[in-house]
């Protein structure tokens, strides 16, 4: 079982609830805590430091170190910053491990985040930094009722809108309760007067009639939608909308998809930057991107009592960079590849952390019918298909001409199958299952990206996969200063995954080994 399926299943046994402390517990849900003032009184002159890759929490450790008068470099592996905080856009390449080179045919203003896509309102770091360097922000849309839910196994394979499962859903076991209520059940449980409001309770929460019944009515319509649309002037008649079966609603699954609406990364007010999410390192290079050397594969990192040196290449030729201290952000997919001197302890906690498989295919269409034909404004639409999911774009609303959807973001075996085809293979997969819920796929389609994270060379892999059994066993050794190496990024946080992980990683790393620096006076 992996953990997807293991928090499905604590989800649909326990309630959201338990999931969501299973996911805390796992290190994917812990709350993210608003920024701290950074203090470096005392920083020592021309003490220097050594950064080991350009993502976001490399580049937010090089600007508040260079703020407060330490001298910094940063090597980076790409030919260009922001790690995994990345976009893709028309003319855009990149080489997967392999050799296969794709390119971005996307029209102009179009885009994919094959990263990072979206800003939880409580991403504290993450907002912080966009606020102080002028990012713009619009609203992402994550939730939308008007999106599809659809299960091969269910309704003929036929996708029903999220709107009409949630109430029906909602709908139906209130109304079961509320039998029970009624019965007595709840007698030992509850007072009377308790037991009154809960009733009418239900009745408020899923539009129950006065007998406590969910069925065809004006006030489900209200909830789930008209069969025809209230009308105008001498239009057709308003006609209510019928319930789905409920052993069928019960039996589809398609309910285990309303937490992930409800979940706190979820929940509104979610944001994404206007034009990309690389805005934000775009940004970040503005401040210090005078420090950095691109195309720097680290080869060797040694460290002595005195400082630290990185060997590296740059296009065949061998260099070495030194400074005092080093802050090393580069994945642990990577790393644990990469000959270190450090201590037993860090080299165990480097090599105990695996990382997760995962595939964001982007799909170009000649114009945006979910729009138009489908009245699907942003949000997201869930499958039991290998693509697990469809993403419309959140902004450009009702434009003309070609629009991106994220065509398909999954995990796990499905990610390694669709890895497994040609780039133009993968597409076409993509294309084929996205056309049971959108028909109109086959004749629209233009052209499409994928990337598979645990096939792109400078990371292997999506983001770093704890468990508790190993966040106790190395967790600490992990993000304890080794002589004068720290590291730094999302696998060194509770939020791995996540930017806001990598931010906050970083600006404790930092103050962690500032406050070295000053006490041991080296």
């Amino acid at each position: 079982m992996n953990r997807r399926q293991l928090l499905s299943w604590i989800g649909k046994t326990a309630g959201v609830s338990a999931m969501y402390q299973a996911m805390s517990s796992l290190g994917f849900a812990a709350e993210s805590r608003p920024m701290s003032h950074l203090n470096f009184s005392g920083a020592p002159k021309g003490a220097s430091v050594l950064i080991l890759g350009a993502g976001l929490a490399g580049m937010a450790a090089a600007y508040e170190l260079s703020q407060a008068g330490y001298k910094v470099k940063i090597l980076e592996y790409n030919g260009r910053a922001g790690g995994r905080c990345w976009t893709l856009r028309g003319g855009d390449t990149f080489t997967e491990l392999g050799g296969e080179k794709q390119t971005c045919e996307f029209s102009d203003g179009n885009y994919i985040n094959p990263g990072p896509w979206r800003i939880p309102h409580d991403h504290h770091h993450v907002m912080e930094y966009c606020n102080k360097f002028g990012v713009a922000l619009e609203p992402f849309c994550q939730l939308n009722y008007n999106a599809y839910l659809h299960s091969t196994q269910a309704f003929d394979g036929k996708p029903q809108r999220y709107r009409h499962v949630q109430a029906d859903y909602q709908g139906y076991i209130s109304e079961m309760l509320g039998k029970v209520v009624k019965q007595g059940a709840l007698d030992d449980e509850l007072t009377l007067e308790d037991r009154e409001r809960l009733f009418e309770s239900l009745r408020s929460f899923a539009a129950l009639d006065e007998n406590g019944a969910y069925k065809k009515s004006l006030e489900t319509s209200m909830r789930r939608g008209f069969a025809i649309d209230p009308p105008g002037g001498l239009g057709p008649s308003t006609q209510y909308s019928e319930p789905l079966d409920r052993s069928a609603l019960i039996q589809s699954e398609l309910w285990e998809h309303i937490w992930k609406g409800q979940q706190l990364r979820h929940m509104s007010t979610i944001f994404q930057p206007v034009g990309g999410m690389d805005s934000i390192a775009k940004a970040f290079v503005q401040r210090v991107g005078q420090f950095i050397e691109y195309n720097a594969k680290v080869t060797h990192i040694d460290q002595s009592d005195t400082g630290v040196s990185a060997t590296y290449t740059v296009n065949g030729e061998e260099k070495v960079a030194s400074a005092d201290w080093c802050v090393c952000t580069i994945p642990l997919s990577i790393l644990g590849q990469i000959p270190m001197k450090v201590g037993t302890a860090m080299q165990m906690a480097i090599r105990a952390v695996p990382y997760d498989a995962s595939i964001k295919i982007g799909l170009e269409f000649k114009r945006r019918f979910w729009e138009q034909d489908d009245t699907i404004y942003g949000g997201l639409s869930y499958t039991d298909l290998p693509i697990s999911q469809i993403s419309y774009p959140s902004s450009n609303f009702g434009s003309k001409g070609a629009g991106v959807l994220l065509g398909a973001y999954t995990y796990g075996p499905n990610a390694y199958e669709f890895t497994s085809l040609p780039p133009a293979q993968r597409i076409k997969q993509a294309v084929k299952y996205g056309a049971q819920i959108h028909p109109q796929y086959t004749e629209e389609f233009a052209n499409g990206i994928s990337v598979g994270w645990h096939r792109v060379p400078w990371t292997l892999g999506c983001y770093g996969m704890w468990t508790e059994e190993t966040r106790k066993a190395h967790y600490e050794n992990l993000c304890n200063i080794d002589g004068r190496i720290v590291l730094a990024g999302e696998h060194a946080s509770y939020l791995p995954a996540w930017q806001e992980g990598a931010l906050s990683s970083a600006r404790d790393a930092i103050q962690r080994l500032h406050n070295e620096i000053v006490s041991t006076g080296a």
